[in-house]
């Protein structure tokens, strides 16, 4: 298979119009445009019945202690652990591409339902749980939101986005899925699959490496 995510060129900086987080002004971070990139895929097996689409962090702070703290820095041989940015499966067989925008367009405070879209099933996100004890953004975050690392952190951070063919109709998830159910669930299904990996950074240091 191959996989195209417009607008994202692979192991390049992603631009900020696909980011939950993006540097302020005057301030390490503010939202971002928050848009889903539009992705196209080829060349997958005569016999798909559907899609999954995962796009994983695989470089958050397992630590989450001293995330955006004045004066703390987190180290890059820390301890890492996976944040799952979109979460979405059932994408009918037939499909090629999903529309830059059609699953987030801007921030939505305390999220988007999970559950039955046009284009396949949403999962929820881990904003979920990082943004659970925030009384104005606490909430289900189901579908696409973006890169959002923290801006104290020493390690320019991944976003893997992959495509996998399956040989079922549906992997018969519901509710409020995660990542990690799914890719417990392709088990045994998958025909094949894509990666392109982007990466993101807040951290201004490195920001101006880039």
């Amino acid at each position: 298979m191959q996989l195209t995510v417009h607008g994202i060129d692979d192991q390049q900086p992603i631009p900020g119009t696909f980011a939950f987080g993006v540097p302020g002004d005057g301030e390490p971070m503010t939202l971002g445009p928050n848009r889903n990139p539009a992705l196209s895929w080829s060349d997958a097996p005569e016999n798909t019945r559907s899609f999954a689409v995962i796009v994983v962090d695989p470089d958050v702070p397992g630590d989450p202690s001293d995330v955006n703290q004045q004066g703390k820095s987190l180290p890059a041989s820390m301890p890492r652990v996976d944040f799952y940015h979109w979460v979405l499966v059932d994408v009918p067989g037939e499909s090629r591409d999903i529309g830059e925008g059609e699953d987030s367009d801007g921030v939505t405070a305390k999220g988007k339902s999970p559950g039955k879209a046009a284009f396949g099933v949403r999962g929820i996100n881990t904003f979920t749980d990082f943004l659970a004890d925030d009384p104005d953004m606490g909430g289900i975050y189901g579908g696409y939101d973006g890169p959002c690392p923290p801006w104290n952190d020493e390690l320019i951070h991944r976003y893997r986005f992959t495509v996998y063919a399956l040989d079922v109709d549906s992997l018969e998830l519901s509710g409020e899925f995660t990542g990690a159910e799914v890719l417990e669930a392709m088990q045994g299904h998958i025909l094949d699959q894509a990666t392109l990996t982007g990466t993101y950074t807040l951290n201004p240091d490195l920001r101006r490496g880039q």
